[in-house]
């Protein structure tokens, strides 16, 4: 479980096949490795994945990316270089900064608008109506794993802002339109209409998982 606040923004060193996966070794920048235990969680731009094997002289990590991930997040597109934003699991005794974010994407987005908003950054994101339905005005979203607050929701897209410190400290001061982010609704809208959905309309049913 994490909070949806990155804590460093972590360099892809190399991803090579792994039969039928794909395995990343991960450089984070403000973290050792020797922090690090095989078998912990860590988020990477919001995908959770396992840690694997730790090369404390390269200063990497690896994680493996099985089918699933690959289809459904960004991260099937990224290369050697590329930069991800990272946050390990939650301690219980932590501070809850961001909302509740599973780091199990539900889907991506494409970034279609990136203007000044006074000193802030505004992105407008576009969902499937799928997603859509899940997300509420100054509701919680996480994006590329950042934890964030909606502006604005529409039945295919959705707007946010972000303060300058998020835009230095995430990978988000660096996307651009065109470019493809991780999507995460809130858990919890997804499981009211599980409990609920044999009592909703037809009409008001989406696709629950």
């Amino acid at each position: 479980m994490f909070t949806g606040l990155i804590a460093d923004v972590g360099v892809l060193a190399k991803a090579h096949d792994a039969g039928g996966a794909v395995c990343f070794s991960v450089r984070p920048q403000a973290w050792s490795v020797g922090e690090l235990t095989i078998g912990e969680s860590i988020a990477h731009s919001g995908v959770c994945l396992t840690v694997t094997a730790i090369d404390a002289a390269q200063g990497t990590y690896d994680v493996l990316l099985g089918p699933e991930t690959l289809r459904c997040t960004n991260l099937g597109r990224a290369a050697a270089g590329a930069r991800l934003n990272l946050e390990r699991a939650m301690l219980a005794s932590d501070r809850l900064g961001g909302h509740i974010v599973a780091g199990h994407i539900d889907g991506v987005g494409t970034v279609t608008a990136r203007q000044p908003d006074g000193s802030n950054l505004r992105f407008d994101i576009a969902l499937a109506p799928s997603l859509a339905r899940y997300v509420v005005a100054k509701g919680s979203i996480a994006i590329d794993g950042i934890s964030l607050t909606v502006n604005r929701v529409s039945d295919d897209d959705v707007s946010v802002s972000i303060i300058p410190h998020t835009a230095a400290a995430t990978t988000l001061g660096q996307t651009h339109v065109g470019d493809v982010v991780n999507i995460e609704v809130d858990l919890i809208g997804k499981y009211v209409e599980r409990l609920l959905g044999e009592h909703l309309p037809a009409a008001t049913k989406g696709a629950t998982s």
